[in-house]
């Protein structure tokens, strides 16, 4: 079939604008490009907290002042601390405690802590003062012999009219004499009693000397009843012939009638 040009023509140009129309149509924009993602940071740890500060917290001397051979009580207390020592031969303590001390003479006294805080030191003093000089000793005792200490303390026994029988009251003063005979001769062993027999003055001379034999030996009986030595004691009767007052009268007739402890010669 024969193509007419001039249709042929037109439907190349036809053609032409279709394609021309469809170019000239809005332009799709691009799709946006994606973002870099951000770099991740790794993860780390919390920090570790910081170690607590070793220190010491009080370390005291009580009392700060003594005399020789007195003690001071030491105290302490100590936070944050694995080493803990004093010093003057101490050596390792405890956190929290108290040491008695015997100076004897001014000491210082040092506590060291140490721990993963640091360390911390701190010192006291115990000041020692020597004791008072003591007083010198008293001076002994007089010295005081057997036979002043017999004349001294020694007791009579005294006697009824022309009796030589130990009454009551001439029992007491015996025993009290038998004592004192008794600290004489352990201090003195070379020492000697005489116990003298004495009347009043009534009667003849030979039979108040006869009484006062009598008067002696009973004195010297009982005596050697309470422990004391017959050897150390001896008797003698003076009669009516030393009497010690000379009134007429029953009250001193009764001072006369008497045995009386004299040292022995």
């Amino acid at each position: 079939m024969k193509i007419n040009q001039r249709t042929l023509g037109a439907a190349v140009f036809a053609s032409m604008l279709l394609v021309s129309a469809a170019g000239c149509g809005k332009k799709k924009a691009p799709a946006p490009t994606p973002a870099p993602a951000a770099p991740v940071k790794p993860v780390e740890p919390p920090p570790e907290p910081p170690a607590l500060t070793t220190r010491i917290n009080s370390f005291t001397a009580e009392p700060r002042t003594i005399e020789r051979g007195q003690s001071a009580t030491l105290r302490w207390s100590v936070a944050n601390a694995t080493d803990i020592s004093i010093d003057q031969n101490i050596g390792a303590i405890a956190a929290n405690g108290n040491r008695q001390v015997f100076p004897s003479n001014t000491a210082t006294y040092t506590l060291t802590a140490r721990g993963p805080g640091g360390a911390d030191t701190r010192s006291v003093t115990v000041e020692v003062s020597a004791p008072p000089a003591p007083p010198p000793p008293a001076p002994p005792p007089p010295s005081v012999s057997g036979s002043d200490l017999l004349t001294r303390e020694a007791q009579d026994a005294y006697f009824d009219y022309d009796k030589s029988d130990i009454r009551e009251d001439a029992r007491q003063a015996l025993t009290r004499d038998a004592e004192l005979l008794k600290r004489i001769f352990a201090a003195d062993r070379t020492f000697t009693v005489v116990i003298e027999g004495h009347c009043d003055e009534r009667g003849s001379a030979e039979y108040n000397l006869g009484l006062g034999d009598r008067r002696a030996t009973a004195a010297k009986e009982f005596l050697i009843q309470l422990g004391v030595p017959a050897d150390r004691v001896t008797t003698i009767s003076y009669g009516k012939d030393r009497p010690v007052c000379t009134d007429a009268d029953e009250g001193c007739y009764q001072r006369n009638r008497r045995a009386h402890l004299a040292p022995g010669k």
